[in-house]
């Protein structure tokens, strides 16, 4: 069971969760992160470094955020691998807890 990451990551972008993963199974995207289910292996050290409480194991992701299972999934593929903590965005702090930003994802560089 993968972990994913939900709608609140979306323009906040924290990479605290990027430094403690075994198996470098996050990919970065232009305003968002997402794991590779395939890669993931359950270990659990992400979900508690994100600032922003956007990681979820797979069968405990919201009912209104479980898109983000497939989108995890299918954006994986196509973004780069991220293994080193980055600067949030500059204005992450006034994005994290913001609801309806899925509309605000960019899937393309």
């Amino acid at each position: 069971m993968a972990f994913v990451i939900t709608e609140n990551c979306i323009n906040c972008k924290y990479t605290d969760c990027v430094d403690v993963c075994p198996v470098d199974c996050f990919h970065e995207g232009p305003n968002m992160l997402v794991i590779d289910p395939d890669e993931c292996i359950d270990c659990t050290l992400c979900e508690p470094e994100c600032p922003a409480n956007a990681i979820f194991s797979e069968d405990e992701v919201p009912e209104d955020q479980r898109v983000f299972i497939e989108l995890n999934a299918e954006l994986a593929k196509k973004w780069p691998v991220i293994t080193e903590v980055k600067e949030p965005f500059p204005d992450a702090d006034e994005w994290n807890g913001k609801p309806g930003k899925l509309k605000f994802l960019k899937k393309d560089w």
